[in-house]
């Protein structure tokens, strides 16, 4: 008897191990699955939607997201991975194939927007960018960039004026700059004189990037309007632009017909909650 309790009690300590080697199995596997089939279905509605349209489409989607153990929320932003990746994908398009940018973003990096900014503007080809929710900030920039925004009636895309700071917080280049001009020198000290000399430079530069980058494009002959909105500061950063407002400002450039494939691959953002969503996805359109 004591011999068969010992085999017994054996058998049921191997038997937990393995339910618990099964279980470990199944967390691992099951989450890979998932991302694998979340995966596959975007690149098919990529891939269906640049066959409709004739286009090379690129997804630039960023969302914050919570991880399901730690609950800790991760803010997405462009930066320059994203540039990497997507001037990889704009040169990958032959050069007569229309681009598609389905963007979703709250901005990010000057110096990655500003990369993919010039990198669409100098494609050959006709260039779109879908907003089907928001492209603030550098998204905004992006977009500009662009022979067409179409966006959702109810989608925004933002000021675009310069913030400065550091690990204490971010301030508008136009506020820092009014700020020095309301005090005396010798009332400022040295740190914020030094921040708004960069502030003005800074204003200075995204207004003639902003000529730049809309030089023969939407809103051409509104120039001086679109950046006293986008670029002077009379508003607050997280201020939308909405459909009725943005196609006032850039006229027929921008439409609010987003097709349904666009609503369908953010659905497909939504569903996954894990660390490695992607941000930057194409699929190569190939002409025959």
């Amino acid at each position: 008897m004591p011999l068969l309790e010992a085999q017994t009690g054996m058998d049921f300590g191997s038997l937990i191990n393995n339910l618990w080697f099964i279980l470990f199995i199944l967390l691992f596997l099951i989450p890979m699955a998932q991302r694998n089939y979340l995966q596959m279905a975007r690149k098919r509605v990529l891939a269906r939607l640049g066959k409709v349209r004739g286009t090379q489409v690129i997804t630039l989607i960023h969302r914050q997201e919570t991880i399901s153990f730690l609950g800790i929320p991760l803010a997405r932003y462009i930066d320059i991975d994203d540039s990497e990746r997507v001037l990889r994908a704009i040169r990958a398009a032959q050069k007569d194939v229309p681009i598609d940018i389905i963007m979703h973003t709250p901005g990010g990096l000057a110096l990655a927007a500003t990369q993919i900014a010039m990198a669409l503007k100098a494609h050959p080809a006709k260039k779109t960018v879908i907003v089907p929710h928001y492209a603030m900030s550098g998204g905004t920039l992006i977009a500009l960039a662009a022979d067409k925004i179409i966006m959702d009636p109810h989608a925004a895309l933002g000021p675009v004026d310069p913030q400065l700071g550091d690990q204490q917080g971010s301030y508008p280049a136009t506020s820092l700059i009014q700020v020095v001009s309301k005090k005396k020198v010798d009332e400022i000290d040295d740190k914020t004189l030094i921040y708004a000399e960069e502030a003005r430079k800074a204003l200075d530069q995204m207004k003639a990037l902003l000529k730049k980058i809309l030089e023969g494009k939407c809103g051409g002959d509104k120039l001086e309007t679109i950046i006293e909105e986008f670029v002077s500061g009379k508003y607050t950063h997280d201020r939308p632009f909405m459909g009725d407002e943005a196609k006032a400002l850039l006229g027929d450039c921008v439409q609010t017909d987003v097709p349904e494939e666009v609503y369908e691959l953010m659905d497909l953002y939504r569903m996954e909650a894990g660390r490695s969503r992607p941000g930057v996805e194409y699929v190569p359109l190939m002409k025959h």
